[in-house]
């Protein structure tokens, strides 16, 4: 400080004409700072401080303040100079609560505040992903306070600390309380531990360490003892482990060494040993007087100079404040008289060059510089302090060169610092016990994925999204139907395009042939009904194939349906008027009038068809088939399909058609000793009962498989239905009509008849 001033008192582009004077107290208890306090306030030329209603107008002894060194002595200085507004410029004192304008108005510093040493830190801890820490911190404003901010901002971080303390004022090397808190370091299973604490009890705090063994971890230090030899010399701190600190950037005082010189060299006289009663200040007794000579010149560590350095910076700050509000851009600065609240103004506006460092000061007081990022290194008989990176401001940011570092483990590898091991990808954290750092790792379930922004719990998947159990990410469905371009939907379309062709053709041979004898048995013109109807039931069939719409849904199974149920309808009773005109006829003749005359068979047919239709009807008006997204089936796939299938509807109308099969099925079974040419029983009874297989294997399937090929096999059972049907009524009469015309002859039917008619005759 004497040399700043000096040099300012000797500059002539700084304060020309003007001359700074000081005063020096030693602030070494807090009754000698509240001295010193009271003696700057007050009154000049006097010795009390008087209280007026407005202090703006009230002169101290002194227009600015340097100091103190410490948080609490600052806040006691800073509360009794706020209420007259008095500029009072720290150059160690960093608590955050000294920031406070409303409690400190007047306080500013050339140290950064401890709120920015303690972002500086959680960066340097989540830069090497150490997120299980114990924090010690001093007694007193500055330890308590960075403890309690440091656990704040870590946990939001995702920082446990397990264990935390405060090294009390009265503590000594390995007193019980010293034990105790290495005892529990030991047991917090912790690698990094921060040390938030003075020089003074850290000192007390490490040589605690050393004489408890406890080795083999990363120490981060904060910036008062980070680079302080005072710590660096305690015998056998070489074996405790890593030490990684942030520190004040380290600059150099230019000249202050040469003036320390040409002190010694100027010969004052000082004194030598003093009395135990000589007064060597103005404020308390000296127990010794000492003076510098050229053999035993003041050396100062790193850490001394950075606060030599920021000393330095505050009197120039005080000195550019003065020369801006005494005009002294003029070239003559001001005689006017200068209050203490208008040179605190013109400080909290100072912005000027110092020595290539840029000096001013934030809304709260606080300087723009950063701090270095230190690491011990042990390379020869005291540590060295390596400077492996920094961190500016705003916003915090940290540069680190990880490659600088020498760890104290085994081939040189980042210690870790966690309670649980990371999970595998896929794996939510579930936490196990009170922190949230320590946690058992669970695979997300299928249908689930782990967001990396969330690590505790799995989100499901999106409605047309899939995962595997242990995802980190959810995949696309895939969405499939019974496509055109498929192998088995072209064998099957091929099949049902034959089908239809032959029923065509049929059609065709049996209109050309339609009064020969084998197409009047079949049943004439009603023929061509069946004939349609088994046309109507293959045509829906095309339904089933492409991805599926509303009109391919209300048609594809209600035609099926309606389809076969007439071709039943005209079967049975086709059937059952032949067994009863061979059988029946002649014991019940009455009846068998009133059914002719009365077009019995059709008014069956129609009836049987009618309701088959009404309940189709009521199918489609009630439970109406709709395309649906069908997402339960298979967690990777989208099966697009119709809503009919198991719908009452639906299941009415299988259930009518299987009645009128089972009524086909008897009556056909009841004509099995008819005539040669009238007896259909075996033919009909074989298309009848691969209909019952067809439709009992799709139900089987139907109910252990739902996939895309689910409509493939309905489509391959109800083509094995209309082609049975087709082939064991039509087939045998188109072979007779093609290959044995011999057969289809009425000299022929009548022999068979009269054939039949012997048989019975003689039974």
């Amino acid at each position: 400080m004497r040399f700043g001033i000096e040099e300012i008192n000797n500059s002539t582009a700084l304060l020309p004409n003007v001359t700074l004077g000081y005063q020096l107290y030693d602030v070494c208890s807090e009754s000698a700072n509240v001295y010193a306090t009271l003696n700057v306030l007050s009154l000049l030329g006097t010795h009390h401080v008087e209280i007026r209603a407005d202090p703006s107008h009230y002169s101290p002894a002194a227009l600015a303040v340097i100091g103190p060194d410490t948080t609490n002595h600052a806040a006691t200085t800073a509360a009794l100079l706020s209420p007259f507004l008095v500029p009072l410029i720290s150059y160690e004192a960093s608590s955050v609560t000294l920031g406070v304008k409303r409690h400190y108005p007047s306080f500013l510093r050339t140290i950064p505040s401890d709120k920015h040493q303690v972002e500086a830190m959680v960066l340097l801890l989540q830069s090497f992903g150490w997120v299980w820490i114990s924090v010690v911190g001093s007694d007193g404003d500055y330890g308590q306070l960075g403890v309690q901010a440091l656990e704040e901002q870590a946990t939001q971080q995702g920082i446990c600390v397990a264990f935390k303390d405060i090294i009390p004022f009265s503590a000594r090397p390995g007193d019980e309380r010293m034990q105790g808190i290495m005892h529990h370091l030991a047991r917090a299973r912790t690698t990094v531990v921060v040390v938030f604490s003075s020089r003074q009890l850290a000192r007390v705090f490490f040589e605690s360490v050393v004489l408890a063994n406890l080795t083999a971890k990363v120490w981060i230090a904060s910036e008062d003892w980070a680079i302080s030899r005072h710590i660096s010399n305690v015998p056998g701190i070489q074996g405790i482990g890593t030490v990684l600190g942030v520190a004040i950037q380290q600059r150099l005082v230019p000249g202050l060494k040469e003036f320390e010189e040409a002190y010694v060299q100027a010969d004052k006289g000082a004194p030598g040993p003093c009395s135990r009663t000589s007064e060597c200040s103005s404020n308390q007794l000296c127990r010794e007087c000492r003076a510098f000579t050229a053999e035993q010149m003041p050396t100062l560590g790193a850490f001394s100079m950075s606060s030599a350095y920021n000393a330095y910076r505050a009197v120039y700050a005080v000195a550019h404040g003065l020369h801006q509000l005494l005009g002294c851009a003029s070239g003559a600065c001001s005689r006017d008289r200068v209050y203490p609240w208008q040179l605190l103004e013109q400080i909290r506006k100072v912005n000027f060059l110092l020595h290539k460092d840029t000096v001013r000061f934030n809304d709260n007081g606080d300087p723009l510089s950063g701090y270095d990022i230190i690491a011990w290194d042990w390379s020869g008989p005291k540590w060295n302090f390596r400077v492996i990176g920094s961190s500016m401001w705003p916003p915090v940011q940290l540069d680190i060169n990880k490659t600088k570092i020498r760890w104290h483990g085994k081939d040189n590898q980042v210690p870790k610092s966690v309670c649980s091991s990371d999970c595998l990808e896929g794996h939510q954290r579930v936490i196990s016990g009170f922190y949230h750092c320590c946690f058992e790792c669970v695979p997300c379930e299928a249908g689930s994925f782990l967001n990396k922004s969330d690590l505790h719990s799995c989100q499901p998947c999106g409605k047309e999204e899939w995962a595997p159990a242990g995802s980190e990410t959810c995949f696309p469905r895939t969405v499939v139907f019974l496509t055109w371009h498929e192998t088995i939907s072209w064998v099957l379309l091929a099949a049902n395009t034959l089908l239809l062709l032959l029923v065509t053709g049929t059609a065709g041979l049996f209109a050309w042939h339609l009064d020969t004898p084998v197409v009047k048995s079949a049943g004439g013109r009603l023929c061509f009904f069946m004939l349609g109807s088994l046309a109507g039931g293959s045509c829906g069939l095309y339904g089933f194939f492409g991805e599926p719409t509303l009109p391919t849904c209300l048609l594809r199974q209600s035609l099926l349906a309606l389809g076969f149920a007439i071709f039943l309808s005209c079967l049975t009773i086709r059937s059952f008027q032949l067994v009863f005109i061979f059988k029946f006829s002649a014991k019940v003749p009455t009846f068998y009038r009133a059914w002719v005359q009365n077009h019995g068979p059709g008014l069956f047919v129609v009836i049987s068809s009618m309701a088959q239709l009404l309940i189709c009807l009521t199918w489609l008006a009630v439970w109406t088939p709709l395309p649906t997204r069908e997402y339960q089936r298979f967690p990777q796939l989208v099966v697009l399909d119709c809503t009919e299938a198991n719908s009452p509807g639906f299941m009415l109308a299988f259930a009518y058609n299987g009645l009128l099969s089972v009524s086909a099925f008897a009556c056909s079974y009841l004509g099995k000793d008819l005539p040669e040419n009238y007896n259909e029983a075996k033919c009909v009874t074989f298309s009848l009962l691969l209909n019952f297989v067809s439709w009992i294997a799709f139900f089987t399937t139907a109910s252990v498989y739902q996939g895309k090929y689910l409509p493939a096999v309905n489509v391959l059972a109800a083509l094995s239905s209309l082609s049975g049907g087709f082939s064991g009524y039509f087939l045998p009469k188109c072979y007779v009509i093609l290959c044995r015309p011999d057969l289809n002859s009425t000299e022929h039917f009548q022999a068979s008849i009269q054939e039949y008619t012997r048989r019975c005759g003689s039974t």
